[in-house]
């Protein structure tokens, strides 16, 4: 299935944000995550991912630290800040509108998803 870039882009911050709450991560970490959640149907590029995290760190969203784990290579971890985390609960209640929104007029509207085989 093709997901149209606008909805990617618009649901990007909130899910990088809320895989950040889940704890720390670094960048291929996240793009796995996003597969997993997704079970396969987003699939992110590094050329997506990074400049969303640079832009969540300079909103005070995210903090970045470089660490290098013993059996591995340095890697940037992202961690989520308190500013984050408010702007995440900003991004659910907004997310939550719109899926009710769009469950109330697809529910009546006669079974739309079942007539075109998704449901």
């Amino acid at each position: 299935m093709h997901i149209d870039k606008d909805l990617v882009a618009a649901s990007s911050t909130p899910l990088v944000l809320s895989i950040l709450a889940e704890g720390e991560s670094y960048g291929y970490a996240i793009l796995k995550r996003v597969r997993e959640l997704s079970d396969g149907e987003l699939h992110w590029t590094d050329g997506m991912l990074y400049p969303l995290l640079h832009r969540l760190s300079r909103l005070g969203y995210v903090t970045t630290e470089w660490r290098t784990p013993p059996e591995g290579r340095r890697r940037r971890y992202y961690a989520i800040t308190d500013d984050g985390r408010a702007a995440l609960a900003e991004q659910q209640r907004q997310w939550v509108t719109v899926a009710r929104a769009l469950g109330d007029v697809w529910r009546g509207s006669g079974g739309l998803l079942t007539a075109l085989g998704e449901a």
